[in-house]
């Protein structure tokens, strides 16, 4: 049985994973429709395969963001496969590049999602990182939202005391889901809103302290050194904290995200990655470019406008997600 056939069966056998590939499916439609139809316009150019046919297959998959290490070594598997099972005609090709692509996204961790690394009956904090605009505060309501619906008492600090609007954006979100936010007034040290935070969250038997951090980019010194200076307030108070640095990033800024996630990774220790507007991108090919060139997990990905669908990161849904028309097709 093939790799795919394989996720289609775990994904049809119940209600509860057909919900979660369904959100997938939905979530990724752009991405998989440009795929696809990149895909069977290059099979409906070439009659056989041929180095041409593989020089415009490593083109396509670059311009989809896969990442270019990723796509010369797929592609050199491509090649011998086709040797190895004599294939001439590309159409019978194209079930096998999207078996490849398929292993190379689920990966060596196929079977493991990345959890949040939350402390039992201890109070666990979490670092929020990047750049403005890619949906940060939107991502800490949402997980603060999906946190509290599992019974904990979470806590949100406006750590990003440099934006305009930035500590009212966040006490919105606060409003809307029914958790207390910690601030000071524009202009303030961060890290005294931090230390602030911690205080709180110790004196109110928290679960959970979200963490907002400013995300300008135009001086980029001064932003990694801002938040070295945070983490460290956050180590002194609480050893073994932050338990989590989540960079945010989106996922419709392409390989631009990338450039940022290696950034971030030299100033704050990033433990994992959460992926913002996957269903408004056709460049759901970063996913696999942060994985393999990064090593980071990708913990959450937004799949939606809803307070939902901030989703945990399933490698196994994604891939499905990403193939199902292909096994569709077949």
């Amino acid at each position: 049985m093939s790799f795919l056939k394989k996720l289609k069966d775990k994904f049809t056998q119940t209600k509860e994973t057909e919900e979660v590939s369904d959100k997938y499916k939905e979530g990724l439609s752009k991405t998989r429709q440009s795929f696809s139809s990149k895909l069977n316009d290059l099979v409906a150019r070439y009659r056989k395969v041929d180095e041409e046919f593989f020089e415009d297959l490593e083109e396509m998959l670059i311009s989809a963001d896969v990442g270019v290490n990723t796509v010369m070594t797929l592609v050199e598997d491509l090649e011998m496969e086709a040797k190895r099972q004599n294939i001439k005609d590309a159409r019978e090709l194209k079930g096998v590049i999207s078996e490849k692509l398929a292993e190379i996204y689920a990966g060596d961790d196929f079977e493991q999602a990345s959890p949040l690394n939350l402390q039992e009956n201890a109070l666990s904090v979490i670092l929020f990182v990047g750049v403005n605009g890619v949906g940060k505060t939107t991502s800490i309501g949402k997980l603060a939202y999906q946190l509290s619906q599992e019974g904990k008492k979470v806590l949100l600090v406006a750590g990003d005391t440099f934006r305009a609007g930035a500590i009212q954006q966040l006490s919105v979100w606060g409003e809307r889901v029914g958790v207390d936010v910690i601030k000071q007034s524009e202009g303030s040290d961060p890290a005294a809103v931090m230390f602030d935070g911690i205080q709180a969250a110790k004196s109110r038997g928290v679960d959970v302290l979200l963490c907002d951090t400013a995300g300008r980019l135009q001086n980029k010194v001064n932003l990694m050194n801002e938040l070295s200076k945070v983490k460290r307030v956050i180590e002194r108070e609480i050893p073994g904290a932050p338990h989590d640095v989540l960079l945010v990033l989106d996922a419709t800024t392409g390989q631009n995200a990338l450039i940022q996630a290696k950034q971030f990774q030299q100033a704050t220790d990033v433990t994992g990655i959460i992926l913002t507007k996957l269903d408004g991108t056709a460049k759901g090919g970063i996913v696999l470019a942060i994985r393999k060139e990064l090593n980071i997990p990708v913990k959450y990905v937004g799949l939606g406008e809803k307070m939902t669908d901030l989703e945990p990161f399933d490698p196994q849904a994604f891939v499905y997600g990403l193939f199902s028309d292909m096994l569709t097709e077949e």
